[in-house]
């Protein structure tokens, strides 16, 4: 059994006197914008940090060291339940078996394609499956079967290019059949690296074994999905703890396997039918830490893509645009069946952000972000080592930006509303006018061909 999660080191490293030294503070700082990451003892000093000017210049760091990365885009997605049939006992989660309250519902084939030609009529192309966590053979067949699905959809105007998927831990060979089926990324929450946390709200399911769920991502690799995503549910433990644990486990991915984390998730707990643990989260994180922490994060893993739920409401999700986010679900639903029914009833959690996704990019337009709904990395096999090494040294973003702005031009020609049209042809003019001539060139090119109605164009 592996130790990845060294508890006695991060509780001493917690507990040890960090006085706010500006001095260091600002060397730690200065340190992220290497892009070469932070150790333990340097992210203990950020999170130390009260002095309001320091925690500016925290979050002005993390802005920088995100478009140094990835430019000013924002991917967009939308989550896509098939079913909340679950064998676990989550204490947080309105899955949970004990709910009986829960109207439990598996989706047919023709179910799920239905759901996802609502979705890719509203423009999406990216989508993340997620279940309820059941184990046995015939489940998992299903869940591939539903990828077949999910990918034969075509609508007027395209489909789903890239699927990232978020079900129960497997077995190596049965990642490598999942690997078989040409998914994205490989997306698991820990849900706390606190054991003894982890133990009491997984009371029982085959989720309460703690070592085989912190192990899943090894096997992946092992299966050679080599582009994985994990993540914590902020509020089940001390925030200070899980973010730690968290980089370690960030860490011991990219030593082993010389690839860290495709993306880091950071949902905190919501609400949640049957559950009042949810309702009343034993360590729930403010608004002021959540921020802080997503900067942290973006300093101590630079090269990830740092994932924002709509549980936030639309004001924290405005706000932590500027601190590091790169990729955002919008329009979503959590309960299978959600997006034909347009209802949130047997949801798997309460929800902040109830927009459209037409509403969403015309916001983040009009803050300066592009909406992105690019899958070029997928479709050319620039994944694991390969991102890895464009994205690391920040190289990556001479190809996000232009591909982000030809998805983006083709949403708008496909589906989006007049006022969104004109938000977004006037962040393009200024995203044009602000590059390099080489790079102007290029773009355009794409531009004249999504305006030719060509579709998926791509560096």
């Amino acid at each position: 059994m592996q130790t990845i999660i060294n508890e006695k080191k991060i509780n001493q490293i917690i507990t040890q006197d960090n006085a706010e030294d500006a001095c260091h503070i600002r060397e730690v700082l200065a340190k992220s914008l290497e892009l070469n990451g932070l150790n333990l003892k340097d992210i203990a000093s950020l999170i130390a940090i009260q002095d309001n000017d320091l925690i500016q210049e925290l979050f002005k760091t993390a802005q920088q060291i995100k478009e140094t990365i990835y430019g000013n885009r924002l991917v967009l997605f939308a989550p896509l339940y098939i079913s909340n049939l679950c064998s676990n006992n989550c204490l947080y989660c309105a899955f949970r078996s004990e709910n009986t309250a829960l109207k439990r519902r598996v989706l047919t084939q023709k179910e799920i394609a239905q759901e996802v030609k609502i979705l890719v009529e509203q423009g999406h192309k990216r989508l993340l499956l997620e279940a309820g966590e059941t184990y046995n053979d015939d489940v998992f067949q299903y869940v591939l079967n539903s990828i077949e699905t999910i990918y034969s959809v075509n609508s007027k105007h395209s489909k789903i290019r890239r699927l990232n998927v978020n079900i129960a831990p497997l077995t190596i060979e049965d990642f490598k059949r999942l690997k078989s089926m040409d998914i994205g990324t490989y997306q698991l929450f820990q849900e706390t690296y606190h054991q003894k946390t982890y133990q009491h709200v997984h009371p029982s399911g085959k989720k309460s074994d703690y070592h085989w769920r912190l192990d899943v991502m090894d096997r992946a690799m092992q299966a050679s999905i080599d582009d994985v995503g994990i993540g914590v549910l902020f509020g089940l433990a001390d925030w200070r703890f899980e973010i730690l644990a968290l980089i370690e486990h960030a860490n011991h991915l990219n030593k082993t396997y010389g690839i860290g984390p495709h993306t880091i998730s950071i949902p905190r707990i919501e609400p949640a039918s049957g559950s009042a643990l949810a309702s009343q989260p034993p360590h729930a994180v403010s608004d002021n830490d959540f921020c802080k922490l997503i900067a942290i994060l973006r300093l101590a893993v630079p090269y990830t893509g740092l994932i924002l739920s709509t549980r936030e409401t639309e004001l924290i999700r405005r706000k932590a645009l500027a601190l590091g986010i790169s990729q955002l679900s919008a329009g979503s639903r959590t309960n299978p069946g959600g997006y034909a029914q347009n209802e949130e009833a047997a949801s798997q959690f309460s929800l902040g952000d109830h927009r459209p996704l037409d509403e969403v990019i015309r916001d983040i337009a009009s803050l300066g972000y592009i909406p992105s709904f690019c899958t070029a990395c997928y479709r050319l096999g620039r994944t694991g080592h390969d991102f890895m090494s464009l994205a690391k040294p920040g190289k990556i973003k001479t190809m996000c930006t232009p591909n982000a702005i030809a998805t983006f031009k083709e949403y708008l020609r496909d589906y989006a509303s007049p006022q969104t049209i004109q938000a977004g042809e006037t962040l393009i003019q200024k995203e044009l006018a602000k590059m390099p001539e080489h790079q102007r060139t290029i773009t355009t090119q794409l531009i004249d061909k999504i305006n030719n109605q060509m579709n998926d164009i791509f560096i």
